[in-house]
């Protein structure tokens, strides 16, 4: 029998059920999928809490790797057997197996396993489109980069250096501050105990950065328009701590700055754009370039446990759950 985790209603982790579906066959243009990892993402709390709505009783997870078991009419582009990664809707990616759109799969180059992908896919597509549609980065560019030890701000900070763009990352810890080095970022800001946007202007020589990564919301979106040059652009694109009140005014007064809040599903809703960013990825993982660390794995039946440890800050990088 498959499992699977669900809520029948929103609130804590406490809603978080354990429990038997029942998984038919594929219909056309759909597969089965037996999951091998699935990962585990701050955005899984939004659906959880009510912040982004779902029909209830409701799965949980956008994300996830595994085998292809059977494969519905009109499918061509994947088959029984090949190993496939994901992310995006339909909710229900906390399952040992499930029945969903071909569409929406990627196939896994050789080099890669289903553990890497589940810890990836969503973080490095989002990293992807941040710093290659957002805005035309160039090499020599400087921007601040908050949850700089986070499963994107790690993938992010790689790549970034690889551009030759230069990334102050904000953190709330020495552990974390060394994790963030390690991975590229240039300068560190312990957003804690220090003023964000000060030593953003001592770290520019005075200028404040073009963008502003900034995936925390509420808490730091001040901060955020504080640090931003000129005409700055900045990019909301999570809300870890809420959802950032706006003032057009503010805009204007920090200097007619531009903002976005960005959702991966438009950047990857054509299968060529989600192609041409899925290859790029994949080819710096594959080589090396990129490298992918979980740093928390757990049993799908510990995600009460997972979502706790998710929002109370003591995980790093990337998690998954392990089937």
């Amino acid at each position: 029998m498959a499992h699977a985790i669900r809520f029948h209603q929103t609130g804590g982790p406490d809603v978080l059920r354990w429990e038997e579906v029942t998984v038919g066959d594929p219909g056309p243009d759909e597969v089965r999928i037996r999951h091998v990892a699935v990962g585990l993402n701050f955005a899984d709390t939004y659906f959880r809490t009510g912040l982004y709505p779902a029909p209830l009783p409701a799965g949980l997870g956008v994300e996830a790797s595994g085998v292809i078991e059977a494969v519905g009419q009109d499918v061509t582009h994947v088959a029984e057997g090949d190993r496939v990664t994901y992310t995006g809707s339909p909710l229900g990616a906390y399952s040992t197996e499930r029945v969903m759109p071909a569409d929406s799969l990627i196939k896994l180059p050789e080099e890669i396993s289903c553990e890497t992908a589940a810890a990836m896919t969503m973080r490095g597509l989002t990293s992807a489109y941040l710093l290659r549609r957002i805005h035309p980065l160039r090499a020599g560019d400087t921007v601040l980069l908050h949850a700089a030890a986070g499963g994107v701000g790690l993938i992010f900070s790689q790549w970034a250096k690889l551009l030759g763009i230069t990334v102050i990352g904000t953190v709330s810890s020495e552990e974390k501050a060394e994790i963030a080095r390690a991975h590229g970022c240039d300068h560190i800001i312990y957003y804690r105990r220090e003023n964000v946007a000060e030593r953003v202007r001592e770290l520019t020589g005075g200028q404040g950065v073009p963008v502003v990564f900034d995936s925390i919301g509420k808490d730091t979106v001040a901060g955020s328009m504080a640090a931003l040059r000129r005409r700055g652009l900045l990019v909301c694109f999570g809300t870890a701590s809420g959802v950032p009140p706006l003032d057009a005014m503010q805009l204007a007064l920090h200097g007619s700055l531009f903002v976005t809040r960005p959702a991966l599903a438009d950047y990857i809703a054509e299968p060529a754009e989600r192609a041409a960013l899925a290859d790029e990825l994949f080819g710096h993982v594959a080589s090396g370039r990129i490298t992918i660390e979980i740093n928390q794995r757990y049993a799908l039946q510990d995600a009460v446990r997972a979502h706790r440890e998710m929002e109370t800050g003591r995980t790093t990088g990337s998690s998954v759950f392990v089937l």
